[in-house]
C-alpha cells in the first residue's frame, strides 16, 4: 500500500457553520471535543455516527442548544478514514431562532440573518473565529 504522510490533513479547532454534520469514522480515533478546558478524544463506535450540532441549529434553537468546539488530529502511525456529510440552509434562506422558542422568559439571542451572510462572515474569519455567533447576538 502506498503512504502519503505529505498529504495527511487534520482540522484546527472550531465550530461547524451549517446546520448539522453527521460523521462516519472508522476505528481510529482521531476527532477531539473540547470541554472542561481540555480536548476528550471521541472513541469511535462500529456502525454508529456522531452527530454534531452546527452554528446554525444552535441560531434556530435560540440558543438552547449549542454547537461543540471539534478539532481533528493526525495520527503517525496508523492511516484514519472519516467521511462527514453536511446538512446546510440555502444561501437565500433567512436563519432566526424559532418563534416558539422566544418569548419573555426567552428573549431571542440571535438578530435574523440570511445563511450566506452568516457564512461570509464565517469564511472571513477563516473558520476560526473563537466565537462567530457574538457577531449576530443581540445586544441589550
Amino acid at each position: 500500500m502506498q503512504e502519503y504522510p505529505s498529504l495527511t490533513l487534520g482540522l484546527s479547532k472550531h465550530c461547524d457553520p451549517n446546520l448539522i454534520t453527521i460523521l462516519l469514522q472508522d476505528d481510529v480515533c482521531g476527532l477531539q471535543i473540547f470541554k472542561d478546558n481540555e480536548w476528550i478524544g471521541v472513541d469511535p463506535v462500529p456502525n454508529a455516527f456522531v452527530v454534531n450540532i452546527g452554528y446554525q441549529l444552535q441560531i434556530m434553537s435560540n440558543n438552547k442548544l449549542k454547537s461543540v468546539e471539534h478539532r481533528a488530529v493526525t495520527n503517525s502511525r496508523t492511516a484514519r478514514t472519516s467521511v462527514a456529510f453536511f446538512f446546510t440552509p440555502r444561501d437565500d434562506i433567512m436563519i432566526e431562532p424559532a418563534r416558539d422558542l422566544v418569548d419573555a422568559s426567552h428573549p431571542q439571542v440571535f438578530r435574523a440573518c440570511q445563511f450566506t451572510e452568516f457564512l461570509r462572515y464565517y469564511m472571513a474569519k477563516n473558520g476560526t473565529d473563537d466565537d462567530a455567533l457574538e457577531h449576530f447576538k443581540l445586544r441589550a
